[in-house]
């Protein structure tokens, strides 16, 4: 497969320290190191040409290639790929990375892991060449008895450790494939044992490890598959030494074909953090949960008398500076690939909502093992000030609009969010005059947001106060609680969206039709069809939010992966791969059209 014919058919590996995706025929297209937003050591898919020339990939090629069959095995985040040639021959490639409980904690080293089993006499290649500089410049290799080193002056320096021929990898020679061999790609440390025998106590106590975390989701009786994959895809895209969870794995997927909307994405953006701990909360993933919480009221602890800016690193830092590459041309050649990303220089009013909103649950839940206490509510109180001040001023909205700002009535909505929570936090603490002075500014909020966010000539609220534009986000009133999904008013929002973000050759809904900085939008922003048939089912019509929601199951990726966005006439994937909120969108949407389970059994 050339770089020009891939699509997002691809598979996530991970062990929440680092991840991987491979592509159909078994090839490592991308993979960041030491951590997901470090520098692209294989990034072939954001390169163009013959993939026998190219640097940054890691592939098992089969002699003769005719197809392949590739899965995750049951319930965990290791994939089984088997490339055939002609004659029947065959080799199966399992990869993973380790992640499993060893001398008392958790393991989940800087490692991929990848099996080899043959199938008859097949010849196969390694392709296995590591890069630096946006993916042009090789490693140094150094080869040893059983390893090769991959060296690097400024960068960090990888060993592979094989029971293959290490010439035949050195020289890129095909040869045959005489039995079960493995390949350890990670750290350059040597290894004190049996490369096989350690090989297989991986796999088997990583493979126990994904049975037993799957075993304890709280999933619905519907859709179970759909939502253990999402749930395991979250549960990789959670950088677990600081707790962040990351928007996507990639940079620079672009949202549409030939577009300019190329963006980084693997940052933590603060809009996504409620409706991810919403999700997490109703898959009972509480550790993951609460490392996340900790990760926001790190930040909250950071935050000086500046705005909240609306995404951060991982590890937490606010310096994401963008700059655009010179040497990768980019997914089928759709440059420009970005690195970093200027979001985090723009003001958006919502991330207060949703940074109480999230931390509202350390409140509630007797299962969180730090309870939220009256030190943090203080800390959360001078996020609601900011909300206060700031929900009838200007911003670039939820969707990041570059070079214009308006008063935007979800982000207003979502500063109503974090005063009406913060108002019964209090009553929860009892902290009575801290509730009536936050339930008054609430109610300020809301007049506020009814006089200028409400078009009485609509029936509808709109994008922007005073305006006639809609904003899909306008659908999440109902799950914010600010309106009841049987409202005529949320009723009137609703159909209004419906008339304006679903075109007529799609059933999936836009973000907004009208022109930004990059003109208008060609594809159906994924997460908006998921708010749409929660909409659908607050108003009562839950026969047609589940036939969308089948049919949205039906446009994922053959592993069930989504992406950001959907081509609204061919179903195509695009935008940058897997999307966390897509994954979410999924969790949250099955929980809410699925069949009780007594009703069901």
């Amino acid at each position: 497969m050339t770089a020009q014919e891939r699509s997002l058919e691809l598979a996530l590996i991970g062990n929440c320290t680092i991840g991987a995706l491979v592509d159909q025929q078994a090839e490592i297209v991308w993979c960041c190191l030491p951590r997901f937003d470090g520098e692209p050591v294989f990034s072939s898919l954001l390169k163009t040409g013959d993939p026998e020339q190219m640097q940054g990939t890691f592939a098992v090629d089969i002699e003769d290639f005719s197809h392949s069959e590739q899965s995750y095995e049951k319930n965990t985040a290791i994939l089984k790929t088997t490339l055939y040639d002609v004659r029947g021959n065959g080799v199966q490639l399992i990869d993973f990375v380790p992640r499993f409980t060893q001398y008392g904690r958790l393991y989940r080293p800087m490692s991929i892991v990848r099996k080899l089993v043959p199938i008859g006499s097949p010849r196969i290649k390694v392709r296995l060449r590591p890069a630096t500089e946006d993916g042009s410049v090789p490693y140094r290799t150094v080869q040893g008895s059983n390893h090769i080193r991959y060296v690097s002056d400024n960068k960090l320096s990888l060993r592979v450790s094989t029971t293959l021929s290490v010439t035949a990898i050195m020289d890129e020679r095909p040869y045959v494939l005489d039995g079960e061999h493995y390949l350890l790609l990670g750290a350059d440390d040597s290894i004190e044992e049996s490369l096989y025998h350690l090989g297989e106590r991986f796999l088997h106590e990583t493979e126990s490890y994904w049975l037993e975390w799957s075993r304890y989701l709280a999933i619905p009786f519907e859709w179970q598959e759909a939502v253990i994959r999402a749930a395991i895809t979250l549960k990789l895209s959670a950088y677990e030494d600081t707790g962040a969870i990351v928007a996507a794995m990639t940079t620079s997927i672009p949202e549409a074909k030939d577009t300019q909307r190329n963006w980084d994405y693997r940052f933590c953006w603060l809009r996504d953090s409620y409706f991810t701990v919403h999700a997490l909360n109703r898959l009972g993933a509480t550790r993951t949960m609460e490392q996340y919480l900790q990760y926001l009221v790190n930040i909250v602890a950071s935050m000086g008398d500046e705005p909240l800016q609306p995404v951060f690193c991982i590890n937490g830092s606010g310096e994401m500076s963008e700059r655009q590459s010179t040497t990768l041309p980019g997914y089928r050649g759709m440059g420009p690939v970005r690195f970093g990303n200027q979001a985090g220089e723009q003001i958006q009013h919502d991330v207060y909502g949703a940074v109480v909103l999230s931390a509202t649950q350390m409140f509630f839940d007797e299962r969180i093992r730090r309870k939220g206490d009256v030190r943090l509510f203080q800390l959360l109180e001078t996020i609601g000030e900011k909300a206060s001040r700031l929900y009838n001023q200007p911003d670039a909205g939820l969707w990041e609009l570059r070079g214009r700002q308006h008063i935007h009535t979800f982000s207003s909505m979502m500063c109503w969010a974090a005063t009406d929570r913060l108002a019964r936090i209090a009553r929860k603490l009892e902290l009575h005059d801290r509730a009536e002075y936050w339930a008054q500014v609430t109610d300020t909020i809301r007049l506020a947001i009814e006089k200028h966010g409400f078009n009485t000539q609509l029936n509808s609220y709109t994008a922007t106060w005073d305006g006639e534009t809609m904003d899909a986000s306008l659908l999440l009133a109902c799950e914010l609680g600010y309106v009841d999904g049987k409202d005529p008013r949320f009723i009137g929002t609703l159909e209004c969206v419906e008339k304006v973000l679903k075109p007529e050759t799609s059933r999936y809904l836009f973000r907004y039709v009208i022109e930004d900085d990059f003109g208008a939008p060609e594809n159906a922003f994924t997460i908006c069809s998921f708010w749409y048939i929660d909409a659908l089912a607050a108003a009562g019509r839950k026969d047609e939010a589940r036939a969308l929601f089948e049919d949205l199951l039906s446009r994922r990726n053959q592993l069930g992966l989504l992406s950001e966005d959907i081509d609204p006439v061919t179903g195509e994937l695009w935008g940058n791969f897997p999307q966390t909120y897509s994954m979410v969108g999924i969790i949250n949407s099955a929980r809410v059209l699925s069949k009780p389970w007594e009703s069901a059994l």
